[in-house]
Protein backbone atom coordinates (compact mmCIF):
# COMPACT_ATOMS: atom_id res chain seq x y z
CA UNK A 1 0.00 0.00 0.00
CA UNK A 2 2.78 2.22 -0.24
CA UNK A 3 4.39 4.19 -3.01
CA UNK A 4 6.99 7.15 -1.26
CA UNK A 5 8.14 6.90 2.55
CA UNK A 6 10.13 10.04 3.51
CA UNK A 7 12.97 8.96 5.02
CA UNK A 8 12.99 8.48 9.11
CA UNK A 9 9.01 8.12 8.79
CA UNK A 10 9.07 5.07 9.97
CA UNK A 11 11.88 4.87 12.54
CA UNK A 12 9.05 8.03 13.86
CA UNK A 13 6.10 5.28 13.89
CA UNK A 14 8.23 2.86 15.78
CA UNK A 15 8.52 5.36 18.08
CA UNK A 16 5.11 5.41 19.78
CA UNK A 17 1.59 6.54 18.91
CA UNK A 18 1.42 9.15 16.07
CA UNK A 19 -0.97 11.35 14.37
CA UNK A 20 -1.65 11.33 11.16
CA UNK A 21 -3.65 12.75 8.88
CA UNK A 22 -5.38 12.18 5.18
CA UNK A 23 -7.40 15.37 3.39
CA UNK A 24 -10.33 14.79 1.43
CA UNK A 25 -12.18 17.52 -0.76
CA UNK A 26 -15.62 17.46 -0.53
CA UNK A 27 -16.29 17.95 -4.43
CA UNK A 28 -19.15 15.44 -4.26
CA UNK A 29 -21.69 14.77 -1.12
CA UNK A 30 -20.43 11.20 -1.51
CA UNK A 31 -16.97 9.35 -1.19
CA UNK A 32 -16.27 6.98 -3.76
CA UNK A 33 -14.30 3.96 -4.30
CA UNK A 34 -11.49 5.92 -5.22
CA UNK A 35 -11.00 7.62 -1.91
CA UNK A 36 -10.88 3.96 -0.36
CA UNK A 37 -7.39 3.75 -0.68
CA UNK A 38 -6.67 6.86 2.07
CA UNK A 39 -9.37 5.46 3.77
CA UNK A 40 -7.80 1.86 4.54
CA UNK A 41 -4.36 3.25 5.65
CA UNK A 42 -6.30 5.45 8.55
CA UNK A 43 -8.03 2.46 9.24
CA UNK A 44 -4.88 0.41 9.37
CA UNK A 45 -3.42 3.44 11.44
CA UNK A 46 -6.32 3.43 13.92
CA UNK A 47 -5.81 -0.63 14.22
CA UNK A 48 -2.10 0.25 15.12
CA UNK A 49 -2.92 2.02 17.75
CA UNK A 50 -1.70 5.91 15.98
CA UNK A 51 -4.42 8.49 15.89
CA UNK A 52 -6.66 9.24 12.23
CA UNK A 53 -7.40 12.49 11.30
CA UNK A 54 -9.54 13.12 8.55
CA UNK A 55 -9.43 16.75 7.03
CA UNK A 56 -12.03 17.44 4.47
CA UNK A 57 -11.39 20.28 2.33
CA UNK A 58 -13.74 22.84 2.96
CA UNK A 59 -11.65 25.80 1.84
CA UNK A 60 -8.96 23.86 -0.45
CA UNK A 61 -12.18 22.57 -2.21
CA UNK A 62 -12.95 25.97 -3.12
CA UNK A 63 -10.04 25.88 -5.13
CA UNK A 64 -9.35 22.77 -6.82
CA UNK A 65 -6.07 20.82 -6.88
CA UNK A 66 -4.40 20.93 -10.23
CA UNK A 67 -2.75 17.21 -9.34
CA UNK A 68 -3.07 15.10 -12.12
CA UNK A 69 -5.69 17.09 -14.06
CA UNK A 70 -5.62 18.46 -17.32
CA UNK A 71 -7.75 21.41 -16.60
CA UNK A 72 -9.61 23.77 -13.85
CA UNK A 73 -12.03 22.37 -11.98
CA UNK A 74 -15.58 23.72 -11.10
CA UNK A 75 -15.47 25.90 -8.00
CA UNK A 76 -18.04 25.16 -5.22
CA UNK A 77 -20.34 27.13 -3.28
CA UNK A 78 -20.37 27.31 0.61
CA UNK A 79 -23.70 25.88 0.67
CA UNK A 80 -22.79 23.09 -1.66
CA UNK A 81 -19.65 22.69 0.52
CA UNK A 82 -21.28 22.44 3.63
CA UNK A 83 -23.37 19.64 2.36
CA UNK A 84 -21.09 17.16 1.11
CA UNK A 85 -18.97 17.89 3.95
CA UNK A 86 -21.74 16.44 6.50
CA UNK A 87 -22.21 13.60 4.32
CA UNK A 88 -18.57 12.57 3.65
CA UNK A 89 -18.40 12.55 7.95
CA UNK A 90 -21.59 10.45 8.04
CA UNK A 91 -20.01 7.78 5.34
CA UNK A 92 -16.08 8.12 7.10
CA UNK A 93 -17.77 7.22 10.88
CA UNK A 94 -18.31 3.19 8.93
CA UNK A 95 -14.62 3.17 8.87
CA UNK A 96 -12.95 4.85 11.75
CA UNK A 97 -14.07 5.22 15.63
CA UNK A 98 -14.50 8.75 16.41
CA UNK A 99 -17.04 8.67 18.79
CA UNK A 100 -15.09 5.53 22.13
CA UNK A 101 -12.66 8.56 23.68
CA UNK A 102 -10.13 6.13 23.06
CA UNK A 103 -6.58 8.40 23.52
CA UNK A 104 -6.26 7.33 19.30
CA UNK A 105 -9.63 7.98 18.43
CA UNK A 106 -10.46 9.50 14.96
CA UNK A 107 -10.97 12.97 14.73
CA UNK A 108 -12.46 15.09 11.84
CA UNK A 109 -11.77 18.64 10.76
CA UNK A 110 -12.47 20.56 8.05
CA UNK A 111 -9.73 23.57 6.93
CA UNK A 112 -12.16 26.07 5.87
CA UNK A 113 -12.68 26.28 10.21
CA UNK A 114 -8.64 27.87 10.03
CA UNK A 115 -8.86 29.43 6.76
CA UNK A 116 -12.04 31.49 6.43
CA UNK A 117 -10.87 34.50 8.95
CA UNK A 118 -7.39 34.21 7.72
CA UNK A 119 -6.87 37.59 5.17
CA UNK A 120 -4.48 37.21 1.72
CA UNK A 121 -2.11 39.77 2.80
CA UNK A 122 -1.89 37.70 6.13
CA UNK A 123 -1.08 34.24 4.63
CA UNK A 124 1.04 35.67 1.62
CA UNK A 125 3.05 37.57 4.87
CA UNK A 126 3.33 34.83 6.94
CA UNK A 127 3.26 31.35 4.75
CA UNK A 128 3.75 33.01 1.13
CA UNK A 129 7.59 34.15 2.55
CA UNK A 130 8.42 30.64 2.98
CA UNK A 131 8.39 28.99 -0.14
CA UNK A 132 9.77 29.99 -3.46
CA UNK A 133 8.11 30.13 -6.71
CA UNK A 134 11.08 27.56 -8.01
CA UNK A 135 10.42 25.47 -5.57
CA UNK A 136 6.41 25.40 -6.17
CA UNK A 137 7.27 25.00 -9.84
CA UNK A 138 9.40 22.34 -9.45
CA UNK A 139 6.63 20.03 -8.34
CA UNK A 140 5.44 17.83 -11.19
CA UNK A 141 1.52 18.42 -10.69
CA UNK A 142 2.76 22.44 -11.93
CA UNK A 143 5.35 21.47 -14.27
CA UNK A 144 2.30 18.73 -16.28
CA UNK A 145 -0.38 21.62 -16.04
CA UNK A 146 2.66 23.86 -17.41
CA UNK A 147 3.86 21.91 -20.30
CA UNK A 148 2.35 21.57 -23.43
CA UNK A 149 0.05 18.81 -22.49
CA UNK A 150 -2.43 21.65 -21.09
CA UNK A 151 -3.47 24.88 -23.31
CA UNK A 152 -5.46 26.34 -20.62
CA UNK A 153 -2.17 26.69 -18.41
CA UNK A 154 -2.65 27.15 -14.59
CA UNK A 155 -4.53 29.71 -12.65
CA UNK A 156 -3.00 32.06 -9.74
CA UNK A 157 -5.69 30.16 -7.80
CA UNK A 158 -4.71 26.67 -8.34
CA UNK A 159 -1.15 27.81 -8.15
CA UNK A 160 -1.62 28.47 -4.87
CA UNK A 161 -3.03 24.91 -4.22
CA UNK A 162 0.07 23.69 -2.63
CA UNK A 163 0.65 26.16 -0.10
CA UNK A 164 -2.62 26.50 1.14
CA UNK A 165 -2.33 22.42 1.09
CA UNK A 166 1.08 23.19 2.97
CA UNK A 167 -0.21 25.23 5.56
CA UNK A 168 -2.90 23.04 6.58
CA UNK A 169 0.28 20.08 7.62
CA UNK A 170 1.59 23.26 9.63
CA UNK A 171 -1.44 23.95 11.54
CA UNK A 172 -2.27 20.58 12.15
CA UNK A 173 1.89 19.97 13.07
CA UNK A 174 1.04 23.18 15.94
CA UNK A 175 -2.71 22.13 16.76
CA UNK A 176 -3.17 18.60 16.67
CA UNK A 177 0.54 17.25 16.92
CA UNK A 178 -0.14 15.72 13.45
CA UNK A 179 3.30 14.86 12.11
CA UNK A 180 2.75 12.68 9.21
CA UNK A 181 0.51 13.86 6.17
CA UNK A 182 -0.84 10.74 3.86
CA UNK A 183 -2.42 10.54 0.35
CA UNK A 184 -2.24 9.42 -3.31
CA UNK A 185 0.89 9.17 -4.79
CA UNK A 186 -0.45 12.43 -6.77
CA UNK A 187 -0.66 14.80 -3.90
CA UNK A 188 3.38 13.65 -3.19
CA UNK A 189 4.16 17.45 -3.99
CA UNK A 190 1.51 18.66 -2.31
CA UNK A 191 2.61 16.93 0.99
CA UNK A 192 5.95 17.59 0.86
CA UNK A 193 5.37 21.14 0.32
CA UNK A 194 3.86 21.36 4.09
CA UNK A 195 6.62 19.38 5.00
CA UNK A 196 9.06 21.98 4.14
CA UNK A 197 7.32 24.83 5.69
CA UNK A 198 7.12 23.01 8.78
CA UNK A 199 11.00 22.57 8.80
CA UNK A 200 11.18 26.74 7.61
CA UNK A 201 9.06 27.98 9.88
CA UNK A 202 9.24 25.68 12.99
CA UNK A 203 13.05 24.06 12.39
CA UNK A 204 10.88 20.97 13.45
CA UNK A 205 10.89 17.48 11.08
CA UNK A 206 6.87 16.23 9.68
CA UNK A 207 6.62 13.17 7.41
CA UNK A 208 5.22 11.74 4.33
CA UNK A 209 3.35 9.06 2.89
CA UNK A 210 1.83 8.30 -0.15
CA UNK A 211 -0.15 5.19 -1.37
CA UNK A 212 -0.17 4.01 -5.47
CA UNK A 213 -2.86 5.24 -7.00
CA UNK A 214 -5.07 2.26 -8.05
CA UNK A 215 -5.38 1.41 -11.70
CA UNK A 216 -7.54 -1.95 -13.01
CA UNK A 217 -5.30 -4.40 -15.22
CA UNK A 218 -6.32 -2.98 -18.32
CA UNK A 219 -5.09 0.35 -17.71
CA UNK A 220 -8.81 1.74 -17.06
CA UNK A 221 -8.98 3.92 -13.92
CA UNK A 222 -10.13 2.02 -10.80
CA UNK A 223 -13.17 2.75 -9.41
CA UNK A 224 -14.75 3.73 -12.93
CA UNK A 225 -17.56 2.06 -14.94
CA UNK A 226 -19.38 2.44 -18.07
CA UNK A 227 -21.70 4.49 -16.24
CA UNK A 228 -19.40 6.11 -14.06
CA UNK A 229 -17.63 5.81 -10.64
CA UNK A 230 -18.30 3.38 -8.17
CA UNK A 231 -19.71 5.26 -5.02
CA UNK A 232 -20.16 4.49 -1.06
CA UNK A 233 -23.60 6.39 -0.64
CA UNK A 234 -26.16 3.48 -1.43
CA UNK A 235 -28.62 6.06 -3.49
CA UNK A 236 -25.72 6.74 -5.91
CA UNK A 237 -24.41 3.03 -6.48
CA UNK A 238 -26.77 0.47 -4.78
CA UNK A 239 -25.07 -2.27 -2.44
CA UNK A 240 -26.33 -4.86 -5.56
CA UNK A 241 -23.91 -2.65 -7.90
CA UNK A 242 -21.51 -1.96 -5.33
CA UNK A 243 -20.72 -5.36 -5.13
CA UNK A 244 -21.21 -7.12 -8.46
CA UNK A 245 -18.09 -4.26 -8.88
CA UNK A 246 -15.84 -6.62 -6.98
CA UNK A 247 -17.04 -9.67 -8.20
CA UNK A 248 -16.15 -8.92 -11.21
CA UNK A 249 -13.02 -8.03 -11.32
CA UNK A 250 -9.97 -9.09 -13.14
CA UNK A 251 -8.46 -12.64 -11.19
CA UNK A 252 -5.04 -10.21 -11.45
CA UNK A 253 -6.61 -7.10 -9.80
CA UNK A 254 -8.71 -9.59 -7.33
CA UNK A 255 -5.35 -10.57 -5.73
CA UNK A 256 -4.11 -7.20 -5.38
CA UNK A 257 -7.78 -4.97 -4.14
CA UNK A 258 -7.86 -7.98 -1.65
CA UNK A 259 -4.47 -7.08 0.12
CA UNK A 260 -5.62 -3.29 -0.13
CA UNK A 261 -9.68 -2.96 0.15
CA UNK A 262 -9.95 -5.62 3.30
CA UNK A 263 -8.16 -6.11 6.70
CA UNK A 264 -7.89 -10.19 6.39
CA UNK A 265 -4.58 -11.31 7.25
CA UNK A 266 -1.54 -12.14 5.22
CA UNK A 267 -1.64 -16.05 5.75
CA UNK A 268 -6.15 -16.03 5.24
CA UNK A 269 -4.87 -13.36 1.96
CA UNK A 270 -2.06 -15.90 0.60
CA UNK A 271 -4.19 -18.99 1.49
CA UNK A 272 -7.52 -17.34 -0.19
CA UNK A 273 -5.02 -16.60 -3.45
CA UNK A 274 -3.93 -19.89 -3.55
CA UNK A 275 -7.42 -21.68 -3.71
CA UNK A 276 -8.43 -19.48 -5.96
CA UNK A 277 -5.17 -20.19 -8.62
CA UNK A 278 -6.54 -23.80 -8.05
CA UNK A 279 -9.78 -23.38 -9.52
CA UNK A 280 -10.37 -19.48 -11.32
CA UNK A 281 -13.69 -20.69 -12.64
CA UNK A 282 -15.16 -20.58 -8.85
CA UNK A 283 -14.10 -16.89 -8.17
CA UNK A 284 -13.66 -17.70 -4.76
CA UNK A 285 -11.24 -14.67 -4.41
CA UNK A 286 -13.24 -11.97 -6.01
CA UNK A 287 -16.77 -13.87 -3.75
CA UNK A 288 -14.25 -13.07 -0.95
CA UNK A 289 -13.22 -9.38 -1.76
CA UNK A 290 -16.30 -8.23 -2.74
CA UNK A 291 -18.01 -10.00 0.91
CA UNK A 292 -15.04 -8.22 2.62
CA UNK A 293 -15.86 -4.72 1.60
CA UNK A 294 -19.67 -4.96 1.36
CA UNK A 295 -19.80 -5.51 4.72
CA UNK A 296 -17.93 -3.20 5.79
CA UNK A 297 -19.23 -0.37 3.97
CA UNK A 298 -23.05 -1.27 3.87
CA UNK A 299 -23.12 -3.73 6.27
CA UNK A 300 -24.07 -7.72 6.42
CA UNK A 301 -27.84 -7.24 5.85
CA UNK A 302 -27.43 -5.36 2.64
CA UNK A 303 -24.42 -7.78 1.80
CA UNK A 304 -26.71 -10.92 1.90
CA UNK A 305 -29.36 -8.59 -0.28
CA UNK A 306 -26.79 -8.19 -2.54
CA UNK A 307 -26.05 -12.01 -2.86
CA UNK A 308 -29.78 -12.91 -3.37
CA UNK A 309 -29.93 -10.57 -5.82
CA UNK A 310 -26.98 -11.87 -7.90
CA UNK A 311 -28.70 -15.14 -8.05
CA UNK A 312 -31.85 -13.55 -9.66
CA UNK A 313 -29.99 -13.88 -13.36
CA UNK A 314 -27.40 -16.70 -11.96
CA UNK A 315 -28.87 -19.19 -9.81
CA UNK A 316 -31.55 -20.58 -9.16
CA UNK A 317 -33.68 -17.67 -6.79
CA UNK A 318 -37.51 -17.96 -5.71
CA UNK A 319 -40.56 -15.61 -6.17
CA UNK A 320 -40.61 -14.87 -2.53
CA UNK A 321 -36.42 -13.61 -2.57
CA UNK A 322 -37.81 -11.72 -5.93
CA UNK A 323 -40.47 -9.60 -4.08
CA UNK A 324 -38.16 -9.00 -0.83
CA UNK A 325 -35.84 -6.68 -3.72
CA UNK A 326 -36.47 -2.95 -3.27
CA UNK A 327 -37.67 -1.41 -5.97
CA UNK A 328 -33.78 0.33 -6.72
CA UNK A 329 -32.40 -3.11 -6.20
CA UNK A 330 -34.61 -5.11 -8.63
CA UNK A 331 -33.99 -2.20 -11.34
CA UNK A 332 -30.15 -2.20 -11.03
CA UNK A 333 -30.20 -6.32 -11.43
CA UNK A 334 -32.25 -6.08 -14.62
CA UNK A 335 -31.01 -2.99 -16.06
CA UNK A 336 -30.88 -3.41 -19.82
CA UNK A 337 -33.62 -6.02 -20.08
CA UNK A 338 -36.24 -5.39 -22.70
CA UNK A 339 -39.14 -3.69 -20.95
CA UNK A 340 -42.68 -3.63 -22.11
CA UNK A 341 -46.01 -0.94 -21.00
CA UNK A 342 -49.78 -2.98 -20.15
CA UNK A 343 -52.47 -1.00 -19.05
CA UNK A 344 -53.43 -2.34 -15.71
CA UNK A 345 -57.11 -1.97 -16.33
CA UNK A 346 -56.95 -4.91 -19.45
CA UNK A 347 -55.94 -7.16 -16.50
CA UNK A 348 -56.55 -9.95 -15.59
CA UNK A 349 -55.54 -11.49 -19.22
CA UNK A 350 -54.97 -15.11 -20.37
CA UNK A 351 -50.80 -15.26 -20.51
CA UNK A 352 -50.53 -16.32 -23.45
CA UNK A 353 -52.17 -13.20 -24.83
CA UNK A 354 -50.26 -11.20 -22.18
CA UNK A 355 -46.94 -12.76 -23.67
CA UNK A 356 -47.55 -12.70 -27.63
CA UNK A 357 -50.30 -9.73 -27.89
CA UNK A 358 -49.82 -7.22 -25.06
CA UNK A 359 -46.18 -7.51 -24.97
CA UNK A 360 -43.63 -8.83 -27.54
CA UNK A 361 -42.32 -11.37 -25.16
CA UNK A 362 -43.05 -13.49 -28.00
CA UNK A 363 -43.90 -13.18 -31.43
CA UNK A 364 -46.70 -15.38 -31.73
CA UNK A 365 -49.54 -17.21 -29.63
CA UNK A 366 -48.12 -20.19 -30.70
CA UNK A 367 -44.95 -20.13 -29.87
CA UNK A 368 -45.87 -18.98 -26.57
CA UNK A 369 -48.18 -21.42 -25.67
CA UNK A 370 -45.23 -24.06 -27.07
CA UNK A 371 -42.61 -23.31 -24.88
CA UNK A 372 -45.11 -22.98 -21.46
CA UNK A 373 -45.94 -26.10 -22.29
CA UNK A 374 -42.44 -27.16 -22.24
CA UNK A 375 -42.08 -25.46 -18.81
CA UNK A 376 -39.69 -22.78 -20.36
CA UNK A 377 -41.87 -19.40 -19.30
CA UNK A 378 -41.49 -18.29 -15.49
CA UNK A 379 -43.09 -15.35 -13.85
CA UNK A 380 -41.66 -13.78 -11.13
CA UNK A 381 -39.76 -16.74 -10.89
CA UNK A 382 -42.78 -19.52 -11.04
CA UNK A 383 -42.85 -21.30 -13.95
CA UNK A 384 -45.97 -21.45 -15.38
CA UNK A 385 -46.75 -24.72 -16.77
CA UNK A 386 -50.67 -24.01 -17.99
CA UNK A 387 -51.59 -21.84 -21.23
CA UNK A 388 -54.78 -21.15 -19.96
CA UNK A 389 -53.35 -19.60 -16.61
CA UNK A 390 -54.36 -16.04 -15.90
CA UNK A 391 -52.13 -12.67 -15.28
CA UNK A 392 -53.66 -10.71 -12.58
CA UNK A 393 -53.14 -7.93 -10.30
CA UNK A 394 -51.72 -10.35 -7.30
CA UNK A 395 -48.29 -11.19 -10.00
CA UNK A 396 -47.17 -7.41 -9.87
CA UNK A 397 -44.39 -6.66 -7.79
CA UNK A 398 -44.02 -3.32 -5.86
CA UNK A 399 -47.80 -2.20 -7.55
CA UNK A 400 -45.77 -1.72 -10.72
CA UNK A 401 -43.80 -4.71 -12.35
CA UNK A 402 -44.07 -8.04 -13.64
CA UNK A 403 -41.12 -10.17 -14.64
CA UNK A 404 -41.24 -12.23 -17.48
CA UNK A 405 -38.88 -15.07 -18.14
CA UNK A 406 -38.36 -17.37 -21.55
CA UNK A 407 -35.94 -19.74 -21.66
CA UNK A 408 -32.79 -19.81 -18.83
CA UNK A 409 -31.75 -16.27 -19.54
CA UNK A 410 -33.85 -13.80 -21.60
CA UNK A 411 -35.67 -11.51 -19.09
CA UNK A 412 -38.33 -9.26 -19.58
CA UNK A 413 -40.02 -6.06 -17.17
CA UNK A 414 -43.20 -5.62 -18.23
CA UNK A 415 -44.65 -1.87 -16.23
CA UNK A 416 -47.85 -2.49 -15.40
CA UNK A 417 -49.29 1.46 -15.44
Amino acid sequence: MIQDIMPGTEEMLCKGPTAAYVGIDPTADSLHIGHMVSIMILKHFQKCGHKPIALIGGATGMIGDPSMKSQERNLLDEKTLSHNVSCIKAQLSKFLDFDSGAPNCAELVNNYDWMKGYSFLEFTRDIGKHITVNYMMSKDSVKKRLSTESREGMSFTEFTYQLLQGYDFLYLYEHKGCTLQMGGADQWGNITTGSELIRRILGKEAFALTCPLITKADGGKFGKTEKGNIWLDPERTTPYQFYQFWLNVSDSDAEKYIKIFTLLDRETIEAAIEEHRQDPGQRSLQKLLAKEITVMVHGEKEYDNAVAASRMLFGKSTSEELRKLDEKTFLAVFDGVPTFDVDGSTLPMGIVDFLATATSVFPSKGEARKMIQGGGVSINKDKVTDPNSQIDSKDIIDGKYILAQKGKKDYYIINVK
